[in-house]
């Protein structure tokens, strides 16, 4: 059977199997309640009813189905049995969101949720979604593709939350939620995993009493894989691979029944080889051929060693000042350093070399004050974060340097550094006008001041010193430094109906804002003459170097509905967007020498201008059929399904015209989709009580733009990604069992890229992909 074939037939059976499910998600909505409800008798089983299922959204702890917010929410357990090995996997089942390791690394997120996002992860630039550790936000993106252990929940909020968040969550927020301590017993926990590409995975969890009132716990975690795919140019270098140790430590504090102290610090090392692309094209100069396996490279660039650091700590206080008032206070630092060597044209020669590191620094102070009456309920809250970004990097042509300027070595050094000082008001109060209806209105008043420098030169000699080598400058093209600060008030206001206990119909309107800032790869003499005098002034420069905030106002309408008896629950949400100075960061090749080659690349950052994002997004879950086949199974089905319709009204491009209708939406497909089919059924093992779980689930993902301009050749048609599960539990709760398949039917699909085709001598157009097939198993062990 040829590729071709293979092609079509996997592509036959995701089809099919997508289809099977979305017509096992209209039959459990078209079901009527008399069509759950099982038949008359005295005793019910446990699986009869959908667990409530708790989230801390609004900051205060409420049912899922009563949080007039669209939120996805998955359990520690959930994931677990799900064997979701990192925070990526949670786009499959949230509608309208997009999570992929960015391009040239291995635990840089970028994250996108209804169109609003953020792909470039140097200094100056804040993403439209908000990640948060324990209610602590995380300012930059490296480090932050977390992977799975230790967790409570990971829930995913989509749509302006900035009356409850004192952050930038414009487009949506991420919060992963690690487990509080145990305060009556020593408990803990070790899962050991081992499957494809020979991974290894070990997680090791314990905590402890010590007395009455304190506790302790933490986790060890070692996450190890050899690469999909090999460097075939540097020995012993894998592609792809994965090598991450982590470490996380609390320790709980309640000298009485009015207040909690919880400290909390993680750590990460990943040491793993540096992720290059795959060429599309053959080496326009060197010859090299496009290779065979996408997962392979031929890159030569091996400095600096790779490497990513991160730690951080935080320290949560609650009081409970009355039965009516709760205050919270959350401080936080956090730093991460990664260095990476980034072969942008994947190839042994020295064509586009690009050696960098990323610095970055935050601490955050968040108090907020929560209250509840009768008919009374709210939030008010002050945040600050004093962060600096550092980002330094090499753009080594010494191909283009000898064959242009008869030199070798050419470098284009770019270094950028941004601080960040940043405060916030905040508040949201609800009041029940009467047991059915309530009414929200809420605030936020966000000031930002930002410090940039930008220094970029022309070297010869390699490497720059930062890096071990010795270039030195012949020509500086940049020597920024400047200073602006950015302020906002964005309101919200929703309406909530609640007829009965089963249903929630609420309508919102949120305004989001994020602040502006300077590109840290901005070129200076780049800057145009804007009023025609023949001279670019500072102020030229500076308004160049600066691009304005963004914001979005969005209207959001929903229906909350726990059906058929608690079988079955539905949410349905509608939103409208409008969504103003979009902030599109940029890369291009261009000329600083005047010879009619591009010798560099540099960053602009345009506020595109307006665009509208409508769409709709439609999850739940139901119990399908009890005692099948067995008595005590049960047939489950989850589902998500989000439709987009993301579109630029305007989009002033280099030459000043108005290219709207030739630009489109990075990342974020029009259509995404995911449905997971669950068979519990009890079985004994070696005479054990114990659950068996068939769990298989599928998810689909339309075509998706890598840049606003359609580039075809990174562009990522749909695709369908099949997963399945097998896992053992034992009623005890002391042991489990699973085997994990991800991607069965190998799909092969883009998930990033770089498209400089200009841009040295080799026609340097690179894609990266996501994971091929894995299959693992995993062995688990509780104590209590």
């Amino acid at each position: 059977m040829n590729e071709s074939t293979v092609d079509q037939r996997n592509k036959q059976i995701t089809g099919r199997g997508l289809s099977i499910a979305c017509a096992a998600g209209l039959l459990a909505l078209t079901m009527t309640p008399s069509a759950f409800a099982q038949t008359e008798q005295d005793e019910a089983t446990d699986n009869s009813t959908l667990e409530e299922v708790i989230v801390t959204a609004t900051r205060r702890e409420e049912s899922l189905m009563e949080v007039p917010i669209a939120v996805t929410a998955f359990s520690g357990e959930e994931l677990e049995q799900f064997g979701i090995p990192d925070i990526t996997y949670i786009a499959q089942m949230s509608p309208n969101t997009t999570l992929e390791v960015s391009r040239g690394t291995n635990t840089t997120l970028t994250a996108f949720i209804r169109g609003v996002g953020q792909q470039d992860p140097v200094a100056g630039f804040e993403s439209g979604v908000g990640l948060y550790l324990d209610d602590v936000y995380l300012n930059r993106p490296q480090a932050t593709v977390m992977d799975i252990y230790d967790v409570e929940r990971v829930e995913v909020l989509r749509g302006p939350q900035g009356t409850l968040y004192g952050r930038n969550t414009i487009g949506g927020a991420i919060k992963y939620v690690t487990k509080r301590l145990n305060p009556d017993s020593a408990e803990g926990s070790a899962r050991l995993s081992y499957g494809s590409y020979n991974m290894l995975d070990l997680v090791l969890t314990a905590s402890v009493p010590l007395g009455d009132t304190f506790r302790i716990g933490g986790s060890i975690a070692s996450f190890n894989r050899d690469g999909f795919g090999d460097n075939l140019n540097l020995k012993g270098v894998e592609n792809y691979n994965k090598d991450v140790l982590g470490f996380r430590f609390s320790a709980e504090w309640e000298p009485n029944e009015d207040w909690f102290l919880r400290f909390a610090a993680d750590y990460v090392e990943d040491d793993s080889d540096p992720r290059q692309g795959h060429r599309l094209y053959d080496a326009a100069f060197s010859g090299n051929p496009v290779l065979k396996n996408v997962y392979d490279t031929e890159a030569g660039l091996n400095n600096p060693t790779q490497s990513v650091e991160a730690q951080g700590w935080s320290l949560l206080a609650e009081w409970n000042a009355s039965d009516l008032i709760t205050f919270k206070n959350i401080l936080a630092g956090r730093e991460d350093e990664s260095w990476t060597p980034i072969d942008f044209d994947s190839l042994p020669a020295v064509d586009l070399d690009v050696p960098a590191i990323y610095e970055n620094e935050q601490f955050s102070e968040e108090l907020q004050m929560l209250f509840s009456a009768d008919n009374w309920s709210g939030l008010l809250g002050f945040y600050y974060l004093d962060a600096n970004a550092h980002t330094a990097f090499d753009v080594i042509l010494d191909q283009l340097g000898q064959i242009a300027f008869g030199l070798a070595g050419y470098n284009a050094y770019t270094e950028g550094d941004v601080d960040t000082k940043t405060w916030s008001l905040f508040g949201d109060f609800t009041y029940n006008i009467t047991e059915e209806w309530s009414i929200s209105l809420g605030g936020r008043y966000t000031e930002d001041k930002r410090t940039s420098m930008v220094l970029r030169q022309n070297k010869l000699g390699g490497t720059s010193p930062i890096f071990g080598g010795s270039a030195f400058p012949i020509a500086t093209t940049s020597d920024f430094q400047g200073s602006e600060t950015f302020s906002d008030f964005t309101p919200r206001l929703a309406v909530d109906w609640t007829p009965n206990d089963d249903h929630l119909i609420y309508g919102s309107y949120s305004e989001g804002f994020k602040g502006g800032s300077f590109d840290p790869r901005g070129l200076t003499t780049a800057a145009p003459d804007t009023d025609g005098d023949g001279v670019v002034s500072e102020e030229e420069v500076f308004e160049y170097m600066k691009f304005d905030p963004e914001t979005v106002e969005t209207f959001e309408f929903g229906w909350k509905a726990t059906l058929a008896q608690g079988r079955m629950t539905s949410k349905l949400s509608v939103f409208f967007s409008d969504y103003t100075d979009v902030q599109v960061p940029g890369s291009i090749g261009v000329d600083t020498t005047g010879d009619g080659r591009e010798d560099t690349f540099i960053g602009i950052t345009t506020n595109a201008g307006a665009a509208e994002i409508n769409g709709i997004e439609w999850e739940g879950q139901a119990i399908l059929a009890d005692d099948l086949g067995q008595a005590g199974s049960s047939l489950r089905f989850a589902w998500s399904l989000g439709y987009i319709d993301a579109e630029y009204k305007e989009f002033i491009g280099a030459t000043g015209e108005d290219v709207a209708d030739e630009r489109v939406f990075q990342n974020t497909p029009d259509w995404t989709a995911g449905g997971i089919l669950t068979y519990d059924v009890p079985v004994n093992l070696f005479n054990t009580p114990g659950v068996f779980s068939v769990i298989t689930s599928l998810s689909y993902r339309g075509k998706t733009s890598q840049f606003e301009i359609p580039t075809p050749e990174l562009d990522q048609d749909s695709y369908t990604l099949w997963d399945l599960s097998l896992v053992w539990r034992q009623d005890s709760g002391r042991w489990s069992a699973g085997i994990h398949g991800k991607n069965l039917t190998d799909e092969e699909y883009k998930v990033a890229g770089y498209y400089f085709p200009s841009l040295g001598l080799e026609n340097n157009v690179t894609a990266f992909y996501g994971n091929p097939r894995q299959i693992w198993g995993t062995v688990q062990f509780n104590w209590f």
